[in-house]
């Protein structure tokens, strides 16, 4: 028990443990303080801990700029000015293309005309530009005319036009239309050079007792025969420039070219026309055709003179147990089944009406489709009945920014007819040209453009000549007009669409190509308002059309639309998790090493005081 109580007097310490007892033992020095006070410091503070934790912390205000470096979106810059100064100018001068117009008075009496008449007539005819209507393209209109008799002719001051005196007489009148057509088309000299287009009407007096009638040529003239006086004359030249070469014939509240959009041509400029031959029931009879040796001959001029406003591809297919989806009902006294309009909408069976199989139409291009119906024997002969409950003559309708179907009843089709039995035929020339002059006139339709012409507000009789292109030249600078004023619109809301969300999403990529296609939108819309200016509606079309398509491609670019973009707030949400503890660490512990430094530094200062003060005493 005396062992473990300890009684056991304890060894003594070694030499080492003796000098560390008096050290222990020894008495206070004098800088030893009393109480809760901390303990002098008698050596300098050394800075290892204090460079780690700041060299840590340094390392991630270094890493900070890499982060938000390697996080950086790529945004090319836009030129926002030059898009808003380009919509400032559309918006305060629209598009309008100058053009000239020339009157023409042949004569037949003897003796020279009077040189101060034409000046007259010009005056006459100018104060007649009022009657243009709001939505007309035309800009400054030159006027200019020249009265030509058997003594010569006399043209006024302001005459442009490149009329040939003495090659055209009021004579020449007499001739066949198609021939004084070209005849005043050589005369003019072709009228196919650049700049401003003039518009020529030819006045040929002629006394033969059968009325005045007015000829609208296929070129960019038109002519009147017949005895008029000069009031007369001022106000039929009035009409037919302003109602048709400006205006295309379409009548107030009527449909068509400036009246609403009109535009079945894609974003990109490009239209695929899929023409189909459209076989109701094979067990009946099928129907082929020479498409490709026929059609695209006839379509050729114009695809042609249709390309300033888009480039136009042709296809063809041959389709197999197609029926329509509305009904028809059987007329004894019309001898068929008839189609009223009203079920017009549901005709076009989408469902088993394969049509859109095109190679061709690709990104933003636009597919008109032109249907030839071919009904079977229990529906055939099919009419289309008219609202007035006339029969159509053509047999089609169209349906706007689609296309448009003919009902073509075969050959000795009748009420009863017998099933042919699947029995193969093919379509005769004749019948396939004559179907697709009905589609060129659906394709005029869808364009704007009237499928025929009437005399409406004309007073005398009036003859349109038919161009084998389908559209007159003056049809022609008709839709280059429309079309160019259209295109550059649809490219500055595109631009302006495409700058407003740049702007409003910040996080938003915008690579160097789209930059780049912008600025090549706005050279080609500039280009378009500089042709524009000059009159030259055809290459105003190309380049409006180029600036709507540089816009479309900017807009839907791949990099655009494969991103969802956040805003600042929520990118910051993404990282704040993993970097704000971190940091807020390393912070923390740079603050409390920082005033841990500073105590020690404090308390070895002190040291130094008071080794100074006990020297000095």
């Amino acid at each position: 028990m005396a062992e473990i109580a300890g009684d056991e007097t304890p060894p003594l310490p070694s030499s080492s443990g003796a000098e560390e007892s008096s050290l222990l033992s020894s008495p206070p020095s004098p800088t030893a303080t009393s109480g809760d006070e901390p303990p002098p410091r008698t050596r300098k503070p050394g800075t290892k801990r204090l460079v780690l934790t700041a060299s840590v912390l340094l390392s991630f205000l270094v890493g900070l700029p890499l982060l938000l470096k390697s996080t950086e979106i790529h945004r090319s810059p836009l030129p926002s000015d030059a898009i808003a100064d380009l919509s400032r100018r559309l918006q305060s001068h629209p598009p309008s293309f100058p053009c000239g117009l020339h009157a023409v008075f042949l004569r037949s009496g003897p003796g020279s005309p009077v040189a101060s008449l034409a000046d007259q007539l010009e005056r006459a005819i100018s104060t007649q530009h009022h009657l243009l209507p709001a939505s007309s393209t035309a800009g400054n209109i030159s006027v200019s005319v020249t009265v030509q008799s058997d003594g010569g002719c006399t043209s006024s001051a302001a005459a442009a036009s490149p009329w040939r005196c003495g090659l055209v007489s009021a004579a020449d009148s007499f001739h066949d239309d198609e021939v004084f057509d070209e005849l005043l088309h050589s005369a003019l000299g072709g009228g196919d050079g650049d700049g401003m287009k003039v518009y020529t009407i030819v006045i040929a007096e002629d006394d033969d007792g059968k009325g005045t009638r007015v000829v609208i040529g296929k070129h960019r003239h038109a002519w009147v025969v017949g005895k008029v006086d000069e009031a007369e004359a001022v106000s039929l030249i009035s009409k037919v420039f302003i109602k048709y070469f400006m205006n295309g014939g379409i009548e107030e509240g009527e449909t068509g070219i400036g009246k609403g959009e009109f535009m079945p041509v894609g974003s990109d400029g490009n239209v695929v026309l899929s023409f189909s031959l459209l076989n109701a029931d094979p067990n009946d009879w099928v129907y082929d055709w020479e498409f490709k040796n026929i059609g695209e001959r006839i379509l050729t001029p114009v695809v042609e003179a249709l390309r300033p406003v888009a480039d136009i591809n042709i296809e063809s297919q041959v389709l197999y147990h197609t029926p329509k989806s509305s009904y028809s009902y059987s007329d004894d006294k019309l001898g068929g089944n008839v189609l009223s309009m009203g079920d017009i909408p549901f005709f076009v069976n989408s469902n088993e009406w394969h049509l859109d199989t095109s190679i061709s139409a690709t990104g933003r291009s636009k597919v008109l489709q032109f249907v030839v119906y071919i009904p079977s024997a229990r529906e055939c002969p099919l009419y289309l009945q008219l609202p007035d409950g006339e029969l159509s003559k053509t047999n089609a309708f169209i349906s706007p920014m689609w296309g448009g179907v003919v009902i073509w009843n075969p050959p000795g089709c009748s009420l009863g007819s017998k099933k042919a039995h699947g029995t193969r035929r093919q379509m005769s020339s004749q019948e396939l040209m004559e179907t697709l002059e009905i589609f060129i006139g659906q394709l005029r339709q869808l364009f704007g453009l009237k499928p025929n012409y009437h005399a409406q507000g004309m007073d005398v009789a009036t003859k349109f000549l038919v161009s084998e292109k389908g559209f007159a030249q003056w049809e022609l600078d008709l839709l280059y007009r429309h079309h160019a004023c259209s295109n550059l619109l649809s490219c500055v809301a595109t631009l302006e669409s495409l700058s407003s969300l740049v702007q409003s999403l910040p996080r938003m990529i915008v690579m160097d190509e789209i930059g780049r296609q912008v600025e090549l939108s706005l050279e080609a819309a500039s280009l378009a308002q500089r042709n524009a200016t000059l009159g030259i509606g055809d290459s105003s079309a190309v380049s409006a059309t180029r600036a709507r398509a540089l816009a479309e491609d900017a807009f839907f670019h791949p990099s655009i639309m494969s991103i969802s973009y956040a805003s600042v707030e929520h990118y910051f949400a993404i990282y704040m998790p993993f970097f704000a503890p971190v940091c807020l660490h390393v912070l923390l512990a740079a603050i409390k090493e920082l005033k841990r430094y500073k105590v020690e530094r404090a308390k070895y200062s002190a040291f130094l005081a008071s080794q100074s003060q006990a020297t000095t005493s």
